[in-house]
């Protein structure tokens, strides 16, 4: 399996060097690496050229290769697929998770493969159930990549190497903790380069990382994090002159602590914003409150209407007054910008079940605009509905969006690559998000203005700390339920008269802002907010 990720939810084909051969998938789901990132991965190895090296998922052997072309001659490799072509009389074509644990090497190196437990062919799930390593550590939440990454380990000798090429996801997953703490209880990281978003592979964007992991009983301070600067696919010179790459040195990894990929300085920095939403609720110091959006705002994803266009409403003016009273106004991610909005636009909106000729009569405009859709329209996703053309596929939330208040609304995704600001924008209460926007709206129970809540969410410690701490796909960031509702927050104390007078300039502020979008209402926005944090120190 050299060189690929077998991979259920989409494609990874790495771009081949060679333009003459054809790249062929079998039932494995395997494509291959270039030369280029192989070479550059066999440099990153210190051990002497007599190091016994293993290749754990050989394929057609471009890892051999660039082995045997650096000097290394003591290689085993292992390929599940046996109808591979293998120049290589190293490789043993049986499964490496089957393979003796009692082998010992210097060296791990390669593309290790990865696809999630409900993909995996049932003969692996069989291979797996009968590990005693995945049995021990994981679990069918767990990914196939895990038991080659611990079992790698667990073969290497002291001081040994392990370089790997994989999907960055797993450094701060929920069922990953036990491979983190295994290897932060049997080595160190050393380096790590991180790809994000570079086409590394074929049509994909997600984020890989290139690490070298040292076997060893002796801690570590710091790990050298190598960040991809440049653009477009590296090539081998690019990647081995190194000005491609910016080097931070990040604190080592520590059981039971999430993995950040941030400085020292940055990482302190978030853990004194966090610090500050800790407030003590009652008279003894110990009974402290860690808070966060999510207990002070509902949030919900927005309205599916299974066809935009056909319900979107440009003529407005020759609408009878059924037609108008069935108008809402919403919010799409291409319409928000930080604070407001910069576009609106009328959809119309109809819950009534009748017969399609009565829905002509009452909604003439409406019926006239639905009929070049309606074979699309028929073929939605229904959610288990008899779905008439004129309702949308699913009005989510539609309760919640029906609060007569203001609220704000954020894109589903948002792309930090291009831009060190999230869009977060305020709506007043009779606007509805569709369904690439997120809603967020004040529990009964907050007594925050919305426009505090507002300006908190656009303020850059959120940015940074959602940066390291978010749901993060590449340069993606997702603003669901869950990943909002974790956000740290900072409440005002009521009974500081400070604290209230910094709200309230906040929000005076932000009111401003929205209207103006001047410089100086963001300064005092700004600089409220570090005074009001500051409160806390």
């Amino acid at each position: 399996m050299d060189y690929y990720f077998k991979i259920a939810i989409f494609a990874l084909v790495f771009k081949h060097d060679y333009s003459h051969l054809m790249i062929k998938k079998n039932k494995y789901g395997q494509y291959f690496t270039i030369e280029s990132i192989a070479e550059f991965m066999v440099s990153l190895v210190k051990q002497n050229k007599e190091a016994r090296v293993l290749e754990p998922s050989c394929g057609e052997g471009v890892f051999l290769k660039m082995l045997y072309k650096s000097g290394f001659k003591n290689i085993k490799g292992y390929e599940i697929d046996s109808t591979l072509k293998n120049p290589y009389d190293v490789v043993a074509f049986k499964s490496f998770i089957g393979s003796p644990l009692s082998e010992r090497f210097n060296v791990v190196i390669g593309n290790p493969p990865y696809i999630r437990w409900k993909n995996l062919e049932d003969d692996l799930k069989a291979e797996l159930a009968q590990s005693a390593l995945w049995n021990k550590y994981f679990n069918s939440l767990c990914d196939y990549l895990f038991i080659f990454i611990l079992k790698s380990i667990e073969q290497l000798e002291e001081n040994g190497e392990l370089v790997f090429i994989c999907p960055e996801y797993w450094l701060n997953t929920t069922h990953s903790a036990s491979l983190r703490n295994y290897m932060c209880a049997n080595g160190v990281f050393s380096d790590i380069y991180l790809f994000k978003e570079v086409p590394l592979f074929e049509g994909v964007t997600s984020s890989f990382i290139i690490f070298r992991y040292i076997k060893t009983s002796e801690p570590a301070s710091e790990i050298a994090l190598h960040r991809y600067i440049g653009r477009g696919k590296p090539d081998l010179e690019t990647l081995m002159d190194g000005g491609c790459f910016q080097t931070e040195q990040i604190p080592a990894f520590l059981i039971g602590e999430r993995w950040i990929l941030a400085t020292r300085s940055k990482q302190e920095l978030m853990k004194s914003f966090q610090n500050s939403c800790i407030q003590t609720k009652g008279l003894f110091p110990n009974d402290e409150t860690f808070y966060r959006i999510g207990d002070f705002c509902d949030i919900g994803n927005g309205m599916v209407s299974g066809l935009d266009k056909a319900f979107k409403v440009t003529d407005i003016e020759s609408l009878n007054e059924n037609e108008r009273n069935s108008l809402i106004k919403v919010n799409k991610a291409k319409d928000l910008e930080p604070y407001s909005n910069v576009g609106t636009s009328y959809y119309f909106f109809i819950k009534d079940d009748m017969e399609e000729k009565d829905f002509a009569v009452k909604f003439p405009h409406f019926y006239k605009q639905l009929i070049p859709y309606k074979d699309s329209l028929e073929k939605r996703y229904s959610y288990g509905r008899d779905l008439p053309i004129w309702q949308f596929a699913f009005p989510r939330n539609e309760k919640l969006f029906n609060r007569a208040v203001s609220r704000i609304f954020v894109p589903c995704k948002d792309r930090i690559s291009t831009r060190h600001y999230f869009r977060f924008s305020y709506a007043e209460k009779q606007y509805y998000p569709l369904q690439d926007v997120t809603g967020i709206l004040l529990k009964k129970q907050c007594k925050e203005d919305i426009k505090y809540i507002l300006a908190y969410l656009n303020n850059e410690r959120v940015f940074e700390w959602l940066k390291y701490n978010g749901v993060v796909k590449g340069e993606i960031i997702e603003f669901s339920e869950a990943p909002i509702a974790s956000i740290p927050y900072r409440p005002i104390r009521w009974d500081n008269k400070r604290e209230v007078a910094l709200h309230d300039m906040i929000v005076k502020a932000a009111t401003e802002y929205i209207k103006k979008k001047d410089e100086e209402s963001f300064s005092i926005i700004n600089s409220s907010f570090n005074k009001l944090f500051n409160e806390h120190n």
